[in-house]
């Protein structure tokens, strides 16, 4: 319970996944902090599915990747996307995408995406951060009011097991609460619709002979192809017998269709279900105008909100607190340049919006989508039909939302605190299909095994890396520059061939977040700059050359 004068490094409201994987990611670097959350931590209808593989390299970071493999997904049960006119009957078209059992490695990642829905999730990271007393998720509390001072931020909880009301004070605060976030509206701060708001229900419901009935045209999403408002996913939740229906609501729909009349609809088999839930919800695609105001930072939904297709929500907020996190540490910790806390809202913000725009696309094309009433048909003429909407759905990119490295590890960062390879023309937007992660500056550094079972990831975390591939007698100068600072720098000597290959140029600096500072063939000319740009005490990011 809160009691009066308390303090903490970090006050994060909002026990959510992006205030719980923060409050990890603080933790993981030795930084204290407390995680208020309204809720009694229970998921009543689950919501996200698909753990991105970037966030899955996170988890991994942070030592909860094998829960969340191990937190219910069956190893056997096809994660295949099906264009189906009715689940049960006429398919259209399927992309195969194996098992978690069976599927191929990854070329790009030793994390690939895990199915996780909240119900799962939640109490992975539940027991990972640790309620109060012995974490610092505090459940069933709310910040009544939050004031900020020069040096910390004051806030008036209140414990609604106890009802009592007292009071913490934290060197910052995060507001992980939600697309309406009071804490964002009492900032100022706006996020206006980037979009028009859209009605949505999610059905959420019990079939438990659907698979086996199914057989081998199971699958992990269901895109049907029905009417105007089912035309939306179906998906697996746990891989046996639960399932979401997401229904649009029309606009001139006076009437709310039941429930149990959707499912009926949206299934050809007959077969017993059980409806556990019912909810309208308001899609909104939202960015807000600043990402913090004096010693408040805005993260997750707070921060933005996104169609869901694609699976970028989530995955946008946990990449939130994987650069925040170490932001605050460095702060705290005294080795953080002036202006590294700005570079959050400088490199988070424009991903956010390249986010919104992507899934937003993804949303227009099943949108748009128009399907012939004879894709419906037995016979010659529906098998026609749906081979030419077969033939459109793949020249459309259907797949693309499924499959897109360049989405989820062409994220790139530019800040002042990077600086930028003068020989690699800086691109606008995503790569192109087919881009394969390297080491350009403000991109996540690519994954290479570096010996049997450790990634290149796995040595990114704690300080910044200094990646060697060749020998030079100015690396004394870079270490001590770095040591005066107390600017964490460990410096690794270069992998097998292929990993310096991967890699490209001699030297590569990443970051504690796993992204790359810099990288040349020949290292800085001038180290002390070199230590305050990659800091954060640069207005500008200085040109650190390759000799």
């Amino acid at each position: 319970m809160p009691h009066s004068g308390e303090w903490t490094d970090v006050l994060i409201v909002g026990g959510g996944p992006v205030g719980m994987v923060l409050a990890l990611d603080l933790t993981y670097r030795g930084i204290d902090c407390v995680v208020v959350d309204a809720g009694d931590g229970e998921v009543r209808h689950p919501k996200v599915s698909t753990i991105g593989p970037r966030s899955m390299e996170l988890f991994r970071r942070w030592g909860v990747a094998d829960a969340i493999r191990g937190a219910g997904w069956p190893a056997d049960h096809p994660l295949d996307i099906a264009w189906v006119t009715r689940v049960g009957g006429h398919e259209i078209y399927r992309y195969r995408r194996g098992t978690a059992g069976n599927r191929p490695a990854f070329a790009h990642t030793p994390e690939p995406d895990q199915i996780c829905p909240a119900h799962w999730l939640n109490p992975v990271l539940t027991r990972a951060v640790g309620v109060h007393p012995d974490g610092p998720l505090r459940l069933r509390t709310t910040v009544d009011r939050v004031v900020q001072a020069d040096d910390h931020v004051h806030a008036t909880l209140t414990d609604h097991a106890t009802g009592v009301t007292g009071t913490v004070r934290a060197r910052f605060l995060v507001a992980c609460d939600g697309a309406a976030s009071p804490i964002r509206q009492s900032c100022g701060i706006d996020a206006p619709a980037r979009h028009r708001t859209q009605v949505f229900r999610n059905v959420l419901f019990r079939a438990p002979e659907l698979k086996e009935r199914l057989g081998d045209r199971a699958a992990l999403v269901y895109f049907l192809m029905l009417s105007s408002t089912l035309r939306f996913p179906m998906r697996s939740l746990n891989g046996s017998d639960l399932y979401n229906l997401v229904v649009g609501v029309d606009d001139d729909t006076a009437d709310r269709v039941d429930a149990l009349s959707l499912i009926s609809d949206a299934l050809a088999l007959d077969t017993p279900v059980e409806l556990l839930g019912d909810s309208e919800w308001h899609l909104t695609h939202r960015v807000a105008d600043r990402y913090r105001a004096g010693r408040v930072f805005l993260a997750g939904d707070a921060a933005h909100t996104l169609s869901p297709s694609g699976g970028f929500g989530l995955n946008t907020g946990i990449g939130d607190a994987a650069d925040l996190g170490w932001k605050l540490a460095a702060t705290l910790n005294g080795w953080a340049g002036r202006r590294l806390l700005d570079t959050y809202e400088t490199e988070r913000r424009p991903i956010a919006v390249e986010s919104l725009n992507e899934a937003n696309l993804n949303l227009q094309r099943t949108m748009r989508r128009e399907v012939p009433p004879e894709v419906h048909l037995d016979g010659p003429e529906g098998e026609r039909a749906r081979t030419e909407m077969a033939e459109r759905l793949e020249s459309s990119g259907a797949r693309r939302e499924f499959d897109a490295p360049e989405i989820h590890f062409g994220l790139r960062y530019r800040s002042p605190a990077i600086i930028d390879d003068p020989d690699v023309p800086m691109r606008d937007g995503r790569p192109d299909a087919g881009w394969r992660p390297g080491s350009e500056p403000g991109y996540r550094a690519a994954h290479a095994w570096w010996d049997a079972t450790t990634s290149t990831l796995d040595l990114f975390g704690q300080g910044f890396v200094l990646l060697r591939f060749a020998e030079h007698d100015g690396l004394a100068g870079v270490e001590g520059a770095f040591a005066e600072r107390g600017v964490p720098l460990t410096v690794r000597n270069g992998g097998d061939g292929e990993v310096a290959k991967l890699y490209e140029r001699s030297f590569v600096l990443v970051r504690p977040d796993g992204h790359v500072a810099w990288r040349g063939d020949d290292l800085p000319r001038d180290p002390a700059a070199f230590a305050d740009t990659v800091r954060g005490d640069r207005a500008e990011a200085v040109h650190a050359g390759h000799g």
